[in-house]
């Protein structure tokens, strides 16, 4: 007897378990504005995820996370270096801002399914 319609009613989806990892990425993501380390959890799961996601709408939501982590290091960095001339404040203050940006940005069009600029 085939049961192959209950083994594959069974399984999750391919793109089930890429949707449901790509959100995990984007809760690391606002989830690190309060415990840092998450957004390198997150930016890991997207460079070892990455070849599983190539041809999906979700590859664009990859790359803009993982541009969205590499530029907030790089503006919190600066930030952090100038400091002590009063800059590094504003850098600080306007990286974060982008960074929610970023985040609140791709979330959106992840849940409405488009996929973002590359």
């Amino acid at each position: 007897m085939n049961d192959w319609p209950a083994q594959a009613a069974a399984r999750p989806h391919p793109d089930k378990k890429l949707y449901q990892l790509t959100l995990v990425v984007y809760i690391l993501q606002i989830a690190s504005l309060f415990v840092g380390v998450t957004a390198i959890v997150g930016v890991i799961v997207n460079y070892l995820k990455k070849p599983d996601v190539a041809g999906t709408v979700f590859e664009s939501h990859f790359a803009w996370q993982i541009r969205t982590f590499w530029w907030a290091l790089a503006g919190y960095v600066i930030g952090f270096l100038t400091t002590f001339l009063l800059v590094g404040f504003l850098i600080l203050f306007a990286t974060w801002v982008w960074f929610i940006y970023r985040v609140v940005r791709g979330f959106l069009a992840f849940n409405d399914g488009k996929p973002l600029p590359v």
